[in-house]
């Protein structure tokens, strides 16, 4: 069913176009309207139908990880606030998305009109290392689609969301642009402290990667701490962050999203076990600083 389901995006493309050509056109309601309207609503039921597989089924205890940066950062659109934080499909349930805010950088604020739109390169997120959050695998890698300009603007986030149907509408990489897969070495007889242990089967997402920037091939093993690639703002993004995701299997059109938590400073400097909730800034803790 789930090979069916995949070909929910394409079939309301091809309706939709179906419709405008024959609108376009002054066809009328003739064979051609018909089945755009027909591929439309099989598109839409068919991605609603997916989005409800991938709902996690019962509520599980959040897997300890390593946070994958360093420095200060900001939590957006975090499980900490509401679940799902980003939706239930492609396994997001639990997603976080977090951007770089260095000591005396201004906050990161929306642009009312102007500029519309600006070069990756003017934000702090932009070019900071990723890291593995476990040991593990990798299992997938992408780091061929470009970083385009911000979208955080109102003229960008009305652009943003058309194109983010239309990206919807293809692949998954077309929504995490570059992106990392890591899958979970699986638990040793020896936990590690720093939460990089998971089970067996867990997959990280890590997305919106810098174009050519992930250091890492599919099929090589990885150490929780490694770098995988740099911080962009490719795919369905408004600004250059890091989309962080844990999933239960390696397929990101069928897996489940799954919850995590790791350590990590708050702004007044104490310890705190979870994710930042939405716009809390945040500092990783250092290897062993914790214990």
């Amino acid at each position: 069913m789930s090979s069916v389901l995949r070909l929910s995006g394409p079939a309301l493309a091809l309706g939709a176009l179906l419709i405008i050509v024959t609108v376009s056109l002054g066809r009328g309601i003739d064979v051609f309207y018909l089945l755009g309207v027909a591929l439309v609503v099989l598109g839409l039921v068919g991605q609603f139908l997916q989005t409800r597989l991938q709902r996690p089924s019962q509520e599980q205890d959040p897997l300890p990880v390593a946070v994958p940066v360093c420095g200060r950062w900001r939590g957006l659109n975090s499980p900490a606030s509401s679940v799902p934080s980003h939706t239930h499909h492609l396994a997001q349930t639990y997603a976080l998305d977090i951007t770089h805010e260095p000591e005396g950088a201004s906050p990161r604020a929306l642009d009312p009109f102007w500029a519309p739109m600006r070069r990756p390169e003017g934000f702090p997120s932009f070019g900071q290392e990723v890291l593995a959050p476990f040991d593990g695998e990798v299992i997938a890698v992408h780091g061929t689609s470009r970083d385009h300009l911000s979208r955080l603007s109102l003229p960008g986030i009305a652009y943003l969301l058309l194109e983010g149907f239309v990206r919807s509408l293809g692949s998954p990489r077309h929504l995490l642009g570059n992106h990392v897969m890591v899958g979970a070495a699986g638990r040793g007889e020896a936990p590690d402290d720093d939460g990089a242990d998971v089970p067996a089967g867990t997959v990280a997402v890590l997305a919106h990667l810098r174009r050519g920037s992930p250091t890492v091939r599919a099929g090589e093993r990885v150490r929780a701490g490694q770098v995988l690639g740099q911080c962009g703002n490719s795919g369905n993004s408004s600004d250059p962050h890091v989309h962080v995701q844990l999933m239960d299997g390696p397929d990101i059109t069928t897996a489940k999203g799954v919850p995590f938590t790791w350590r990590y400073l708050d702004e007044e400097g104490a310890v705190r076990t979870g994710v930042p909730a939405n716009e809390e800034l945040f500092t990783a803790v250092a290897e062993g600083a914790a214990r």
